[in-house]
């Protein structure tokens, strides 16, 4: 089993989650909810997973003696997940009920402020929008540079081969007749966005999607089963050694968790319409963890260990594929002559 992974970004980044990988690597969702493409797609719902669920329970002091109050703050392993939730902690690294947490509060006469906070996981996510300093000022000098010809406002800059001009800070056309410094590298940087999670993908290899495929429905069930057994052990192996955070001036320690918060999107066909396996797990840069005094804390995920453990993830998927289809009657792992590992099922000639 392989897996990659790819950052996501806060704010419209969630939506990426929504329109490739809620929506099964498909760009034809259109405005429809998750909801009735699952239902029109004949796909499975996307569920949580992770033992951090169980840290979004924490009600920061308040009653929880009233079942309401924990119903509403709690996400359940296994759970569907639900738009809004995405939007609320991939888009704003707020609870995933924030919806939810916020009416209940106000209902209780908290302040707008405060029944947002309520909702908070820490820090929210600094979302940044808006051009570069240079794009910016670009933008200002050619506006100026119509307005000194007589032309409208936003007429691209060409000469009169058709070609676009010199930037308008170039030469005798700038206001002051002097040609400005280049811009900087900084300049044209965009500005940073906070990381809202990781999308890790674990693909078995193409001859197990194409035994999927063609198999019975019974044997293609089984083939299910081990990869997400394969998915399981994957995120436990993640948990194990790669759910860390920081803590202290400059984030100097690096300190445990109480586990990752994600969500899982099994898919059956590639966006040609290939067999092709796989699960996108949408891993919460958000994360608990216990300090010296017995609170608990929200910080970021420490995303090094989880970049450099991927390969490792790969071999604990394979290990585990292994290990479920040698569980089943007749099935068996062997080496081809080349020495790539083919698996081996009672279904599958050879």
């Amino acid at each position: 089993m392989a897996a990659t992974l790819h950052k996501l970004t806060a704010g419209d980044g969630y939506l990426y989650l929504i329109r490739q990988v809620a929506a099964s690597d498909s760009t034809e969702r259109g405005r429809n909810t998750l909801s009735e493409y699952y239902s029109a797609k004949g796909e499975s719902p996307g569920h949580w997973i992770g033992s951090g669920l169980a840290s979004l329970s924490d009600t920061s002091a308040r009653d929880t003696s009233d079942p309401t109050v924990q119903e509403i703050w709690t996400v359940p392993e296994g759970s569907e997940v639900h738009e809004q939730q995405m939007a609320a902690l991939f888009g704003e690294g707020l609870h995933p009920n924030a919806v939810d947490i916020t009416t209940y509060t106000l209902g209780r006469g908290a302040q707008p402020a405060v029944a947002i906070e309520a909702a908070h996981l820490g820090r929210r996510f600094v979302v940044r929008t808006g051009g570069t300093e240079f794009q910016r000022a670009l933008a200002v000098a050619y506006r100026e540079h119509n307005t000194r010809l007589g032309q409208k406002w936003n007429t691209p800059s060409t000469t009169t081969s058709g070609h676009r001009s010199e930037p308008p800070w170039h030469g005798s056309d700038s206001p002051t007749n002097t040609v400005a410094s280049p811009p900087t590298t900084a300049n044209c940087r965009a500005r940073t966005t906070a990381v809202a999670g990781y999308d890790v993908t674990f693909s078995p290899v193409k001859s197990v999607s194409a035994l999927w495929a063609v198999a019975p429905l019974e044997v293609a069930r089984e083939i299910e089963e081990c990869h997400d057994a394969a998915v399981a052990d994957a995120l436990a192996f993640m948990e194990a050694h790669a759910a860390f955070t920081r803590s202290g001036a400059a984030g100097v320690a690096q300190v445990d968790t109480t586990g990752l918060i994600g969500t899982a999107f099994t898919h059956r066909d590639s966006r040609a319409g290939d067999p092709d396996l796989h699960t996108h797990v949408a891993i919460s840069n958000k994360v608990a963890t216990i300090d010296a005094n017995g609170v608990q804390r929200w910080l970021a995920l420490d995303g090094q260990p989880l970049h450099r453990g991927v390969s490792g993830i790969s071999a604990c998927g394979f290990a585990v594929r292994r290990g479920g289809v040698s569980q089943r009657p007749g099935g068996r792992i062997r080496r081809e002559p080349g020495g790539s590992r083919v698996w081996r099922t009672p279904w599958w000639p050879g």
